[in-house]
């Protein structure tokens, strides 16, 4: 696990608290559509994700989800160390975008590290920044673009954390986690595809403007 660490989170922290990392932290592998964290759920460890992507989502009170962002290999999600610092239950989950591969670090060593190393502290800042431009640009989109623009986004969002311009998805997925009908979805992929930005095939899109 120490050269994976090294790999993706040397150039930000000390050999010292790579170490600690390495000692203390739980090396997780979870397939595609794993719930990670779900709402409600006591938060014990926070996320260092290695490799792969995790979606993020909130829930109203009918059940219904809406995506808030992505997060990428050498990120943590923000809204779990806000539960973490708080010793309060989730208000987020977090499902496996991807495959991914994670280390868990427990709650307990967040605020220890938050000031014996300086560069913990300024990833966790950073990683606050991130994730609440992200949540602004999500807030953004829900109360200015229209809904075919907000696909085209979210579309954009999730070929770049999977890498690749042919996303496996259905339309009833993109539905639920843009908060819509199947038949809404239906209709905007065909009006892109129709634009030249996309070409529709059975449970994929290819994206032609990246």
């Amino acid at each position: 696990m120490i050269e994976e660490l090294k790999q993706h989170y040397g150039y930000l922290f000390e050999d010292e608290l790579l170490q600690e990392i390495n000692q203390c932290g739980l090396y997780k592998e979870v397939s595609e559509g794993f719930t990670l964290m779900d709402i409600g759920q006591t938060i014990s460890h926070m996320p260092l994700l290695i490799s792969g992507a995790l979606k993020i989502l909130r829930e109203d009170e009918k059940g219904d989800e809406l995506l808030l962002y992505f997060i990428e290999q050498g990120d943590t999600c923000t809204m779990s160390i806000s539960c973490c610092m708080g010793n309060s239950k989730s208000e987020i989950r977090a499902i496996a975008e991807t495959p991914a591969t994670l280390i868990m670090v427990p709650v307990q060593k967040m605020g220890e590290w938050m000031s014996k190393y300086t560069s913990w502290q300024n990833f966790i800042l950073q990683s606050y920044h991130e994730r609440t431009v992200e949540l602004l640009e999500s807030i953004d989109a829900i109360a200015f673009l229209k809904m075919d623009e907000r696909l085209l986004k979210y579309l954009k969002d999730k070929a770049m954390v999977n890498h690749n311009e042919v996303i496996s998805v259905t339309h009833q997925d993109i539905a639920h986690d843009l908060h819509t009908s199947r038949v809404v979805i239906s209709r905007l992929l065909k009006k892109l595809e129709n634009e030249g930005l996309l070409k529709l095939h059975r449970n994929q899109i290819h994206m032609l403007d990246l």
